[in-house]
C-alpha cells in the first residue's frame, strides 16, 4: 500500500497495516525533518506533489522491491505539505518472513526515494534562503 498524504503519520498505524501472521519481521523506516542541513538551521521542509505522480512513482518502487526480494508486504507513506523540524515525512515498512530481505527491501525503497525523490522538496533555513530540489 502507499499513501500520499498531507496527515501526520503514525509509524504504529502502518506498522498495523503491513504485517501479518505470516511474518517473522517488520523493518520499518521512519524519516524525520533534521534542524540543520547543509549547513544551515533549517526552519521547514515542504513536500509538494503539484501534477499528483508522487503516488504512481512509489508504486513503482514498492513493485520492484518485491521483485527482488522475498518479501510479504510493503507500505509506503509519504507525507506532503509544510513540515516542521522533528515531523515524520516518511515512513517505510516492509514485511518478511525474515529480516535480511525485510531490511534489503526497506533500504532499496529508501535510497530509491532520495535519489528519485517523487515530491518537489522545498527546504527552507532560518537566514531566509530556501534550497529547491526536483524543481517542476
Amino acid at each position: 500500500m502507499i499513501e500520499v498524504t498531507e496527515k501526520a503519520i503514525s509509524p504504529n498505524e502502518v506498522i498495523a497495516r503491513v504485517k501479518s501472521d505470516g511474518c517473522g519481521c517488520v523493518v520499518t523506516y521512519v524519516g524525520l525533518i533534521r534542524d540543520r542541513s547543509h549547513g544551515k538551521p533549517v526552519l521547514s521542509v515542504e513536500y509538494q506533489d503539484a501534477r499528483g505522480n508522487a503516488e504512481l512513482m512509489l508504486q513503482e518502487i514498492a513493485t520492484e522491491a518485491k521483485r527482488k526480494w522475498q518479501v510479504e508486504n510493503i507500505v509506503v507513506t509519504h507525507r506532503i505539505g509544510k513540515l516542521m523540524v522533528g515531523e515524520i515525512n516518511l515512513v517505510v515498512a516492509v514485511a518478511s518472513s525474515h529480516r535480511r530481505e525485510g531490511f534489503a527491501a526497506c533500504r532499496y525503497i529508501i535510497d530509491r526515494f532520495k535519489k528519485e525523490l517523487p515530491t518537489r522538496k522545498v527546504e527552507t533555513y532560518k537566514d531566509g534562503s530556501a534550497l529547491v530540489e526536483k524543481a517542476d
